[in-house]
This record gives C-alpha cells, structure tokens and sequence, in this order.
C-alpha cells in the first residue's frame, strides 16, 4: 500500500473534502460554534484524534495524508499521483538562519493567543485556514518541495516534536548500504517517485522530528533498505540536541505552557480572563495577551532554566547550562504530550455530543440528513473522566522523569551525579503535574 503511488494523494484528497466542508460552514453556515461542522469537526473531532490517538500512537502520520500543503504540492507536482518528473517552482533555498522551529514556535503563539476566537467563531476558524493553505501554496510556488511543512507549519511543529516519543520511525535498515549506494535516489527521484520532499536525507535519519513520513523514499529506494519499524516509545528523546540549538527546547517549553494556561482559561474559575482570552474588550484582551507571552517566553522557560542550572552545579565539569538546558527539554516531551493528551479528552468528553448534531446540519440551516440533527448536548464519561485525566497525567509525569535520567546517564554514564543533576528538574516536572492535576481535579 505504502509503495503505491496512489496511497498519500488519495489520502489527501479524501481529507480535503471534509477540510472544504469545514471552511465553506465556517464562512456560509450558523455563527454558532457548537452547531457548524467547521468548528465541532475540527476542534472536537479532528484534535481529539490527533492528539488522543495519531501522535500518541503513529508520530508522524497526520502530516503522511495532511491536506494543506497538497494543493501546493500538486501545483509542484503538475498533476496528483503522476510519478516523478521536474517540480514546477522557482526552487528558491529557504534562508539558512530560518531553518529552524523559531517560525514555527512564534505560528503556533499567534494562534494560540487567539484560540478562544477561533474555536468559537466559524468565520475566523475558516479565514485561519484559508490562510494556511494560501500561504501553502505560495511557498510552493517560489521554495523548494515542502518548504512550509518544515520550517512554517504551525501544526507540523508540535507534531514533529511530539512524534520522538511515538512508537513509529521511518528509518534505513542498514546505514552501510546508503553510504555505498552512490545513487541517491531518495534525495533526487526516480521514475518511481520524488526525492524526499522533507529535504531529508534517509542514511542519516535518526529522529522522528525531521522526517514528514510522506513515503517517497520508500518508493523511490531502489536497495530496498528503507523500512518502517515499532519501536520501544520515546527512542528519540535520549539522543542528543543537534548542534546550540534553543528552539526545539522552547518548542517543547511553549507547548507545556499552553497545556497549562488552556485548561486554566477554558475550566478554571476565573470567568473574567476567560472574557480577556476571547476578546470581549481589546483592553483586556491586551492584558491577556502580555500574561500570556510572559508565561510562555519567560516565566516557565525561566523557572525551567533555574532547575537546569541548579542540577549542573553538582555536576563539575559538565554540560554548560545552555546545553544541558537543551539536552533536558527533550524530558518536558513526555508530560507535555500527556497534558495535552488529557485536555483533548476531557474536551471531547464534554463536547463531543455536538459532532451528531452537525454532522446531519453542518450549516445550521435545518438539514437533518442523517437524523440526529436534533440530538441534544450530552458528556460522556463524566464521572470517569478525571480518573482517566490523571492517570494520563502521572503516566507523562514518569515518563518524563525516565526521559531526565536517561539525559543524566548519557552524559555521566557512572550515575555519581545523575540524581543530583535531574532532581530539581524532576521537581519542575512534579510541580508542572500538580498544576494540571489542581485544574482538571480541583
């Protein structure tokens, strides 16, 4: 199946109907979130199954059949499942000091400031859409193959990150075999597919962060060396951080404190910042926003870097702080997957009774086309829903901690200092779990 040549397109394409409904509901249909298609299958349905099931259990796979980006492709491609030949772009190099998750980090920040409006406003839900897939096809026009899913994507970059602990890879079975294989087919394309449109190269492959799983090196592999493995979850999370860099850390620092203030917003019992996050007067909106930037770019970074450095104090003679802060985030992964992994249950628990309604009235406008247009709100699982929220919670919370010593025993294979220099990040960990359990709890 993976090797046809039909398998990711038609997967697009069957996607891209529903994505069309959503958008034409968010622009035609009722203003009322709760009963249009765009805001209950997206928000509800569409997240719930990303975060609660694809990420979690296949990593990388909603980026295999995502629909955004394949307009764009296609318009590359000149057709939809034609094999390979010439991209059809200006073929423009993506500027070296934007390669990185800094684009991605400050995407996800501005939906997030926002997410009150667009999970409750159809029309702007639509226009944020609308927006991706333009920008999608305008990069694909003048950058080289999937420019934007790399380096742009907002949503490409939390589930890059999350996919390290993910029990799926897409790897080489034998590294040897690629260094002596002079044809990189994977790279430049064959008659049976493209060269890797993630601009990576397979031989060298060793995280889930940087491959798309869009299986063109797959097809295009003609050593048959290509493969796609279950794994042990969270391989990824020992290895090293590439290079100085600091944006993966606060890609994973970011998405652990947007789990927090979420919950906080939506479920806590502060009604008037609830008001301030939706935007019902542009002065509190202005106050929200600042708190929330703060909280996210420097409050928890802070307090995350202060439980680095206290660690590498017992520690002489090893990491620089700024590299043990990098090498450590790897360890906020877990929990902040749990995190969110328990708000997208707790909200479709709550909320997911309004998918029957729209799905025979996606517009809102009296359809009942399969009979359940009348079907009421209806929480499922209420009394067994924070039972379930905090098992998930202190599952993350170990193994994040796990993740913490493996970092420790890396770098100080013997142990003498491992404890020392994890504790107090287990101590942030720890305390990152109480918050939410405090939220999702009371």
């Amino acid at each position: 199946m993976l090797l046809s040549r039909a398998f990711q397109p038609v997967a697009m394409l069957i996607l891209l109907a529903p994505f069309v409904l959503a958008v034409m509901a968010g622009l035609l249909g009722t203003s009322a979130g709760n009963r249009n298609f765009g805001i209950v299958f997206v928000w509800i349905v569409w997240w719930a199954v990303l975060m609660v099931l694809l990420v979690p259990g296949l990593g990388r796979v909603w980026c295999t059949v995502c629909p955004i980006p394949a307009p764009g492709e296609w318009v590359q491609r000149r057709g939809i499942i034609g094999g390979a030949g010439r991209l059809r772009t200006r073929g423009l190099r993506w500027p070296r000091r934007l390669r990185n998750m800094w684009l991605q980090n400050a995407g996800f920040l501005v939906l997030a400031l926002f997410s009150m409006v667009i999970l409750t406003r159809p029309s702007v839900s639509a226009g944020v859409f609308v927006g991706l897939i333009g920008v999608a096809v305008g990069m694909s026009l003048l950058f080289e193959k999937r420019t934007f899913c790399r380096y742009v994507c907002p949503i490409g970059g939390f589930i890059g990150l999350y996919s390290m602990a993910a029990p799926v890879e897409l790897r080489v079975r034998d590294a040897q075999v690629c260094v002596d294989h002079r044809e990189k087919d994977c790279i430049t394309g064959n008659d049976r597919g493209y060269g890797c449109p993630w601009m990576v190269y397979p031989g060298k492959l060793d995280r889930n962060l940087d491959c798309g799983l869009c299986t063109e090196c797959l097809k295009t592999c003609t050593m048959d060396n290509v493969v796609i493995n279950l794994r042990r979850p969270g391989a990824d999370l020992a290895k090293p951080v590439r290079g100085n860099r600091i944006d993966e850390a606060f890609k994973a620092l970011i998405m652990l404190a947007c789990s927090i203030i979420y919950p906080a917003v939506l479920f806590g019992p502060w009604a008037t910042v609830k008001e301030w996050a939706a935007i019902e007067s542009f002065g509190g909106w202005l106050i929200y926003a600042a708190a929330f930037l703060i909280a996210t770019l420097v409050v928890i970074p802070g307090l995350f870097w202060l439980a680095v450095a206290g660690g590498q104090r017992s520690c002489a003679g090893g990491l620089t702080v700024r590299r043990a802060f990098n090498e450590y985030s790897h360890a906020l992964i877990p929990l902040g997957l749990a995190a969110w992994v328990t708000f997208s249950v707790g909200f479709a628990l709550t909320n997911g009774s309004y998918a029957l309604a729209a799905i025979s009235d996606p517009f809102g406008w009296g359809w009942d086309v399969f009979g359940t247009r009348d079907v009421g709100w209806t929480p499922y699982l209420s009394g067994a829903a924070p039972t379930i929220q905090a098992a998930i919670l202190i599952g993350g919370l170990l193994f994040s901690i796990r993740t913490s010593l493996r970092v420790g025993l890396r770098h100080d294979p013997s142990g003498e200092t491992t404890l020392a220099a994890t504790a107090p990040i287990a101590a942030f960990l720890l305390a990152s779990t109480l918050a939410l359990l405090w939220l999702y709890l009371g």
